[in-house]
Order: C-alpha cells, then sequence, then structure tokens
C-alpha cells in the first residue's frame, strides 16, 4: 500500500496548472454544492480503486520517486536516537513510557483546516470550495488506510515503548508511519496545491506548515520517530497529488441537447483526465 501512496508523487502535476488538452466548465454555469458533493461522493470507490493499484501502472519515473522517498525515510532513519534524545533529555525511563502522547490535541490542527474549508464553502455557497474540501477528505482517508494498513504489518515500537529504533515487528507495535503526520500532509497538500493561483504563496505556507508542525508535535510529544513522521509525510504528500489529480478531472461525457434563440443545438461534452 506505501505503493499505491507513492506513486502519485510522479504521476500528478499540481492542479494549478491547466492543459490546454483537458476541458472545463464554464465559471458562468457550476455545478450546484449538492450535485457537486454527489459527484466527487460517487467517484470515491473509483479513485480508490485506482489508488490501491496504481503500482501496476507506475513507469520508470514513478518508480524513481518511490526510491526517492525510501532514502529519505532511511536517511530520517538515521537520526531518530538523536532526536528522540533531544525531546527526553533529562526525563527518566519511568517519565518516558508515561509520557502523554496527546494524540486528540495534535489532530485538531488538520481538523481544523478540513472544517474550515468545508463551513467557508457552505456558507459561501461556492462548490469549488466543497470539491476542495471533499478533496481534503478523500486524500486524507486513503493515505490513512495505507498508514493503518502499514502499522499493522511493520509493528514498530515507538519511542514511548522503546530506546531502540530498530525495533520492529514487535506485537503491540504500532509507530510506523504516523497517521497524524499523514493525515496533516494529504490536507496540506490539497490546501497549498488546490485553488487559484493569486495566493499560492500562502496557501503552501498554511498547508505545508501544517504537515510540518504536526510531524514536529509528534515528535515533542514522543510519539513518533522521526522518520515515522517523513514515512507519513511522503504518504500523505503523495495521496494528496494523486486525489487532487483525480477530483480536479472533469466527470462525464456525451451528447446532450442545448436550448438556443429558434430551436435546439445538439452537443457532444468530453471531459478528459
Amino acid at each position: 500500500m506505501t505503493l499505491a501512496g507513492g506513486s502519485a508523487l510522479a504521476q500528478t502535476t499540481p492542479t494549478a496548472s491547466t492543459d490546454s488538452s483537458s476541458t472545463t466548465v464554464p465559471e458562468s454555469s457550476p455545478a450546484t454544492a449538492p450535485e457537486a458533493e454527489v459527484s466527487l461522493a460517487g467517484g470515491f470507490a473509483h479513485d480508490a480503486g485506482l489508488y490501491f493499484t496504481a503500482p501496476l501502472r507506475w513507469n520508470a519515473g514513478e518508480w524513481a520517486w518511490f526510491g526517492g522517498a525510501l532514502l529519505a525515510i532511511g536517511a530520517s532513519h538515521h537520526y531518530d536516537t538523536q532526536v528522540r534524545t533531544h525531546f527526553t533529555k533529562g526525563l527518566t525511563p519511568t517519565e518516558i513510557s508515561n509520557t502523554n502522547s496527546k494524540d486528540l490535541q495534535d489532530a485538531l490542527p488538520a481538523v481544523a483546516v478540513l472544517v474550515g474549508t468545508w463551513g467557508y464553502a457552505v456558507l459561501i455557497d461556492d462548490s469549488r470550495g466543497h470539491r476542495e474540501a471533499w478533496t481534503m477528505v478523500e486524500a486524507a482517508t486513503l493515505s490513512t488506510i495505507d498508514a493503518y494498513a502499514l502499522k499493522y504489518l511493520i509493528r514498530r515500537e515507538g519511542p514511548d515503548q522503546t530506546s531502540d529504533p530498530n525495533a520492529w515487528e514487535k506485537s503491540g507495535g504500532r509507530s510506523f508511519p504516523s497517521e497524524h503526520a499523514t493525515a496533516a500532509f494529504a490536507i496540506g497538500t490539497v490546501l497549498a496545491e488546490a485553488g487559484g493561483d493569486e495566493y499560492r504563496w500562502l496557501r503552501r505556507a498554511l498547508g505545508y506548515g501544517l504537515g510540518i508542525g504536526t510531524s514536529y508535535l509528534r515528535l515533542k510529544h514522543n510519539a513518533h520517530w522521526l522518520s515515522d513522521t517523513v514515512a507519513g509525510a511522503g504518504l500523505g504528500i503523495a495521496s494528496a497529488q494523486f486525489t487532487l489529480n483525480h477530483a480536479y478531472r472533469n466527470q462525464t461525457s456525451g451528447f446532450a441537447l442545448v436550448p438556443v434563440q429558434g430551436g435546439a443545438m445538439l452537443t457532444y461534452r468530453m471531459e478528459l483526465p
């Protein structure tokens, strides 16, 4: 499942860029919010199928990106012990094992961004805002499924359980990757790369800042190793890029009769992926 998330890093481009070969819905006649939500929700199963089978369609470039992600995780693993020591300096082993990981508190920033995006879209009745919020939900859901599956497969003990960063395949180990970092980077990447370019710098500062800040909190609260958060970042970003590509593709094609003055006109609408 890590493969499924990693592929998006290579197979997608930021949604702010416009491909001249694609057909877009005119802004003068946007879909209503309820219609948009039904359409997006209906496409989740289809997108999930593509997401989890993505490695079957990888090309050489996508495998290279995946390899780069593994190298980044491996490099960060080298510093796992140093980072843990920095945040637990002065604590006894008993105090370390009893550290409050503050799971709920550390999830609140990502939840706030998601709820705020959705709430603002409802407030101003903006179908594009609904689409962005749904993309956040889809990215966070798919990446979190991956993260939990990996946790139960890899079973790594966290820094609150052991001082050994190589405690893999241990009963009760659920540290790798960090699901908080995964979801925060998934939501934050959508915030960073969706929407128009006018405030792109601000979107990216807030979006990627959300992921980095959440990862820092998980390290500070001794809930994860550094490499856990790096793996979560890679998984979250990749999943967000995947869902951005699919959520902002056009959804339908076919013939339609369009009323015009004095009669009707037969049109064919083809929306490219």
